[in-house]
């Protein structure tokens, strides 16, 4: 069975950090991308960024870059999902998405 699962999400304040997993099961992680989406309360699902199966390549969105990275463990089939300076508009639920898959979200919350 193919599944996924996110955690690390919390509450914090502005300018705070959070690190987020994604660990996939029941298939060959390494070959997959993974990738990040977000979803506010009351608005539509965006990307937030994603990593290829190696981990050499990295893409976020432009409203986020500078402030998250992507990076992976291959060897504990983890995806994290690292972000700084937080501003109460990245205050959403956060899934990872691969092998047509999604996995539960974990959601973070900032504010002052």
């Amino acid at each position: 069975q193919v599944f996924l699962v996110e955690s690390g999400g919390g509450s914090v304040q502005p300018g705070g950090s959070l690190r987020l997993s994604c660990v996939g099961f029941g298939f060959r992680f390494c070959d997959y991308i993974v990738t990040w989406y977000r979803q506010a309360s009351g608005k539509e699902r965006e990307l937030v960024g994603d990593i290829s199966g190696g981990g050499g390549t990295v893409t976020v969105e432009v409203s986020v870059k500078g402030r998250f990275t992507l990076s992976r463990d291959n060897a504990k089939n983890t995806v994290y999902l690292q972000m700084y300076n937080l501003k109460p508009e990245d205050s959403a639920m956060y899934y990872c998405y691969s092998h047509s898959t999604w996995g539960q979200g974990t959601l973070v919350t900032v504010s002052a």
